[in-house]
């Protein structure tokens, strides 16, 4: 365990004016004065978290090189979050251009209880909401013709809902304004906007309309 991981563990409990000061200063993390962080792990190398965004408290993220939450985008409580930075070259070498990144857009949400592998870069757009509980985002996976270790990134689009215990796989692209059932398989991208997708593994089940007040709501949080 290195000097600055112990660092980042000593400061958890400490009061939030004094570990903001000390994110900025001694981490160099970019922090909103409205930002703020629960008594959580983050470590990552690269840190930006703009005006309302928040981190609840016992959640794990850790070995990321890039953490970016948007305006009023949050991060909730009791989830894991890992990365393997590109720097570590036992795995993946086929992969060179690789970031181990999370990126939520303004308003993004990752609610609670959920498990997060930031292998490669996985992008939660506006709007977009991971729900429930014990859901599963995996971007990398073992390639077993060759077998070594692959990666590849997620991607969310705007206004989408991730039902619980959904399992979203390396590749996987969410479209736009699209609903995913609890407990679905997304293993590729999926083809079409605004549609519900669910099943093992998800298929189309029905258009949505955009005019929904989840997908013209202007605050991220739903009352």
């Amino acid at each position: 365990m290195n000097i600055r991981l112990l660092s980042l563990i000593a400061v958890v409990l400490l009061p939030w004016a004094i570990r903001r000061r000390i994110y900025s200063g001694l981490f160099g993390y970019t922090i909103h004065p409205t930002a703020r962080i629960g008594f959580s792990l983050v470590d990552a190398d690269y840190v930006e978290m703009l005006a309302g965004s928040y981190i609840g408290s016992l959640t794990i993220i850790r070995n990321l090189e890039e953490l970016s939450l948007g305006e009023d985008a949050g991060i909730g409580t009791f989830n894991w979050i890992f990365g393997y930075r590109s720097k570590f070259k036992k795995h993946f070498k086929q992969h060179p251009d690789r970031k181990s990144a999370l990126r939520l857009g303004d308003h993004a949400a990752i609610v609670a209880r959920h498990i997060v592998d930031c292998t490669d870069v996985i992008d939660i757009g506006e709007y977009s909401t991971i729900a429930g509980h014990r859901s599963q985002m995996l971007t990398h996976a073992i390639d077993f013709r060759e077998n070594r270790q692959t990666c590849a990134p997620i991607r969310i689009g705007r206004y989408c809902f991730i039902g619980t215990g959904a399992i979203l796989l390396k590749g996987a692209v969410i479209p736009d304004y699209c609903l995913i059932g609890a407990g679905s398989v997304v293993h590729k991208p999926l083809d079409e906007e605004a549609w519900v997708y669910a099943g093992v593994p998800a298929a189309k089940i029905k258009p949505v309309n955009k005019s929904l007040g989840y997908f013209i709501r202007k605050r991220g949080s739903v009352t």
